[in-house]
């Protein structure tokens, strides 16, 4: 029965991503046709940034992402083929540093609690996976932007009539991600006890622990949750409002200021000449929600 289960959820994030951004979208050489098309930036230089000669030297982008988030980062499993904001976002980043998003990518997927460790040893050049800027995480790497504002929420099974929001969870079995931000937030605040905190390596791992009524609760950031809630709305839907700010930044290698600096020119671009609101538009923005690009914090 759980495997049934497993490859309905499955089948069913498939048809979201498919409705969110498209048939047969980009995934890498080979791919499919993308989602928003980009024009490839000509004769890029960042002096000083040995991720960026890397890549020059590889004639590739390696970039690191999520896989299990629809609308997000979603790999089909049938095409291998990702899609979703955070990957065009990805894509318009490796185009303005001169890369040809169709044919010169590599997505490699990359789990919460081995983001940092990626990044520090160059397995990828950049990450772009629903990554919450924050101190801790600057000690072992810098952040280019933030490019969207998320906020921490709830996913509970449609019949659920207990859980409200962040104060009704007390007692209740709650699962995110290990190391997330998400969960280290339910620990610090004591919204649940101990034992009834619930981690997995993915957030689909934990929606099935939900679906399987393993758990009462799903919590991360908002615009991951809505992904499953749409995906499965007869049995899945999010609570309550937002109880925090999550700023997604492209996670960078620590002492890379140059190729930081060189992001950060790219994402204010593309929220003043309207390819963030193109990008957002054509992914997050067919689910009904609107947005608009954040103020990018330089340090």
């Amino acid at each position: 029965m759980r495997a049934k289960k497993i490859r309905l959820v499955t089948v069913l994030a498939a048809s979201l991503a498919l409705a969110l951004t498209g048939c047969g979208r980009e995934g890498g050489p080979g791919g499919g046709e993308p989602q928003v098309q980009q024009n490839v930036a000509q004769n890029v230089q960042v002096q000083g940034s040995p991720t960026f000669d890397r890549m020059k030297q590889k004639g590739r982008v390696t970039i690191g992402v999520k896989e299990d988030q629809p609308g997000l980062g979603f790999r089909d499993p049938v095409t291998n083929q990702y899609s979703g904001f955070d990957i065009e976002v990805a894509r318009l980043i490796a185009a303005q540093l001169g890369f040809d998003p169709n044919t010169q990518i590599d997505y490699k997927p990359i789990p919460s609690t081995a983001r940092e460790q990626a990044i520090s040893t160059g397995e990828v050049d950049y990450y772009v996976g629903t990554y919450t800027i924050n101190d801790k995480r600057k000690e072992q790497i810098s952040f280019a932007g933030p490019y969207f504002m998320a906020g921490q929420d709830l996913l509970v099974r449609a019949d659920n009539t207990d859980i409200t929001g962040k104060e009704s969870i007390k007692g209740k079995k709650v699962c995110s991600a290990t190391g997330s931000t998400p969960i280290q937030r339910v620990k610090q605040d004591q919204l649940t006890e101990p034992q009834n905190i619930v981690e997995f390596q993915r957030y689909s791992e934990c929606v099935q622990q939900l679906l399987d009524r393993q758990v009462d609760a799903v919590t991360t950031d908002d615009a991951i949750l809505k992904g499953y809630a749409a995906q499965d709305p007869d049995k899945l839907k999010v609570v309550g409002k937002p109880f925090s700010e999550e700023p997604y930044g492209v996670g960078l290698a620590h002492d890379d200021s140059a190729l930081r600096n060189k992001i950060n020119d790219i994402l204010e671009q593309a929220a003043t000449n309207g390819e963030w609101k193109r990008v957002y538009d054509g992914t997050l923005g067919k689910s009904g929600s609107s947005a608009e690009p954040p103020k990018v914090d330089r340090y």
